[in-house]
């Protein structure tokens, strides 16, 4: 039997199975992927999968995410958040319950789930402004219809001490590094709507920060000019030219002065400067602004990791990790060549953050997201009695 200890007069397992969730701001799918940790090491890996989110929820969640953009301080939120944060919820449950039977498994065998909910919003804070971030998810219908504890809300706490509240995985990224048995100095890149990256330092220290645009910006050009969703494997960019100036005025944005750690919302950078290009020059030169991006990161933390290991779903846009190769200094490799599974590095997060939440261990950090000392995080829905 394992190990466990009281926490607000209720008995924790010290090692558990948690099933996790994500679901990114490219509102491609719901990610899930299912840890035994206790929060601090990892046990074993469950199973990992995802469902695509239906056209209904994506076109309520990007009607929620126009009116998140207009939400003046102050006033009350959006009517609309409390209905999407219900079909969020409805999302998860039905993903999860297709893929908890696929794989032999009931509610009754997981003991916790992390759910991170659809971010609608996040703003860094700026000056004496203290920031805002919102992931709609309705974490106590969950509870109740799983029977099952949810961990959520991870990031306000963190926001509302004065950090960024992103991001939040450059501790399961050093966890799932020392799993597989490398060495610091390290970096993780995780290429999702925004790319963040984890620097490992041999002093065994970790500092993260949002390096620039993943996926996101090229995803609302393609879908801004009719052409998809996405640049599928990187056809549109693969047979286009970077316009150079246009890159240098993308990367004269004033976000890449300042200093880390810091965080952005995919719609922080204007896709206007690139209206005048043709689609496959504009994809050509957003890829290349991803990339340098990351190099300019590099430069600001004064030092050159050994190797670069990228995850997220950037990772298979063949474009984009030549763009990786040519324009860095430093050799780059795929969370597959080291036995990860790309796809669902989040979801495996968010299952370990739930863990540490649960726990009350520290989920960001002064180097990470700007707070002023470690902070817990997060909020645990428990079932109806």
């Amino acid at each position: 039997m394992a190990a466990s200890y009281r926490r607000e007069g209720v008995a924790v397992k010290l090692s558990m199975r948690v099933l996790g969730f994500m679901t990114g701001t490219s509102l491609d799918a719901c990610d899930m992927a299912i840890l035994e940790t206790d929060g601090e090491t990892i046990a074993a890996f469950g199973p990992a999968g995802e469902r695509k989110l239906t056209d209904a929820v994506r076109d309520l969640i990007l009607d929620a995410t126009r009116q998140a953009l207009q939400w003046p301080r102050g006033a009350p939120e959006p009517e609309i958040f409390q209905e999407t944060a219900a079909a969020v919820a409805r999302e998860h449950l039905e993903a999860a319950e297709g893929f908890l039977a696929e794989h032999g498994l009931a509610w009754s065998d997981i003991d916790l789930i992390g759910m991170h909910g659809q971010t609608v919003l996040h703003e860094r804070p700026q000056g004496d402004r203290i920031g805002r971030t919102v992931q709609l998810g309705d974490a106590q219908w969950l509870a109740d219809a799983t029977g099952v504890p949810v961990a959520y809300d991870f990031r306000s706490a963190d926001v509302a001490a004065g950090g960024d509240g992103a991001p939040l995985t450059p501790i399961y990224h050093l966890a799932r590094a020392r799993t597989a048995g490398l060495k610091p100095p390290l970096a993780i890149l995780n290429v999702g709507g925004v790319a963040n990256v984890t620097f490992w330092s041999e002093t065994g220290d970790i500092a993260a920060f949002d390096t620039g645009p993943g996926n996101g910006m090229l995803d609302l050009l393609v879908q801004g000019r009719g052409a998809g969703r996405y640049d599928a494997g990187g056809k549109y960019a693969s047979v286009g030219q970077v316009h150079e100036t246009v890159l240098r005025g993308l990367l004269d944005h004033p976000y890449f002065k300042a200093p880390p750690p810091k965080s952005l919302d995919r719609y922080d950078f204007p896709l206007a400067p690139l209206e005048k290009l043709q689609l496959e020059d504009a994809a050509a030169t957003l890829t290349a602004f991803t990339a340098e991006a990351v190099k300019l990161g590099f430069e600001l933390m004064g030092g050159v990791p050994t190797e670069l290991v990228v995850c997220g779903g950037g990772r298979h846009n063949p474009q984009l990790m030549k763009a990786f190769a040519e324009r860095l200094s430093v050799p780059v490799t795929t969370a597959e060549d080291h036995g990860w599974r790309g796809d669902s590095i989040e979801a495996e997060a968010f299952a370990y953050l739930a863990a540490r939440t649960l726990r009350g261990l520290a989920i960001s950090y002064p180097k990470t997201t700007g707070v002023t000392a470690p902070m817990t995080g997060g909020r645990v829905a428990r079932p109806a009695a």
